[in-house]
């Protein structure tokens, strides 16, 4: 089982292609379900229609969001059919299940006004700080997710013509336009800060820390929050907070949905549609306050 289980997740490493996060996802899906096999005394083979949904009820007895069970389902049509094509199993006992339906959640947004007060934030004049502004103006311009930006390599980055290379999920590149405001602190950053930060340390990266180690998710998670709390936004911020902002602000001013899918890197456009809804919504909240017969 467990040479099984490791060339089922080298099959979606490397020919698959999914991302290390999508990867982990379904590793802690996998070794669940396996873990409840063991539990309940049923060897793989056993594995049947009548199981599978007897665990899926466990999955949701337990309070598991529609989305997460989903994901424990794919893993496991994924996981099933790969031992079918490896001669492990006989036959596949997802073939019949179905997916839970579930209404996509609206993300997260900030407003015009917001985002100028949390790109305000880090007013500075500190290595640390200049560095912050041009992360959040990099963010916000490009909308790049956050283990994209903190994980940026120097040489993606070109400022005179004013782009970024992304290496997004599946290891996909993708381009996408620097505004001026960004190649602005950009510049800043890499005359005034990144020398400062490095100590003369040779480093691939665009963004670092002290001594020029790289940055974490964590961490930036970490600072965008500070910068929130001190801009006085009341709600919650996070890095994928701006990514919303950006695609939602850029589809409220018309720009087409297939330029901003390409922007952030979606492969299915239907992911990116969700933002329509949001602008729909600010076209409604406008049409309201506005119309006068409304």
């Amino acid at each position: 089982m467990r040479h099984l289980v490791d060339r089922f997740f080298q099959h979606l490493g490397i020919e698959k292609g999914l991302a290390a996060n999508t990867q982990q996802a379904y590793r802690k899906d996998l070794l669940r379900f396996l873990d409840y096999l063991e539990k309940q005394e049923i060897s793989l083979p056993e594995v049947g229609e009548a199981e599978l949904t007897s665990y899926i009820y466990q999955l949701r007895q337990g309070g598991l969001s529609s989305r997460s069970v989903g994901r424990a389902i794919s893993c496991l049509r994924s996981f099933f059919r790969f031992s079918l094509e490896e001669g492990s199993l006989s036959s596949d006992p997802t073939s019949h299940l179905q997916s839970p339906r579930f209404r996509p959640k609206l993300p997260h947004t900030l407003s015009l006004e917001e985002v100028e007060k949390l790109l305000s934030a880090p007013a500075g004049q500190s290595a640390r700080e200049v560095r912050d502004k041009a992360m959040l103006e990099t963010l916000y311009g490009t909308g790049m997710r956050v283990s994209e930006l903190v994980s940026l390599p120097l040489n993606f980055v070109d400022l005179a013509v004013g782009y970024v290379r992304c290496m997004g999920k599946g290891s996909k590149e993708r381009i996408v336009p620097l505004g001026s405001s960004a190649i602005f602190y950009l510049k800043r950053y890499l005359e005034f800060s990144r020398p400062r930060l490095t100590g003369g340390k040779l480093t691939p990266y665009l963004f670092v820390g002290p001594k020029g180690r790289p940055l974490t998710r964590q961490g930036f998670w970490r600072m965008i929050r500070a910068y929130s709390l001190k801009a006085g936004i009341g709600k919650r911020v996070t890095p994928h907070t701006l990514r919303h902002s950006f695609a939602t602000h850029l589809l409220e001013r018309g720009a087409d949905i297939r330029s901003v899918q390409m922007m952030l890197g979606h492969s299915d456009i239907s992911t990116t549609q969700i933002y329509t809804h949001i602008a729909q919504e600010w076209l409604k909240e406008i049409y309201f306050r506005y119309h006068p017969r409304a």
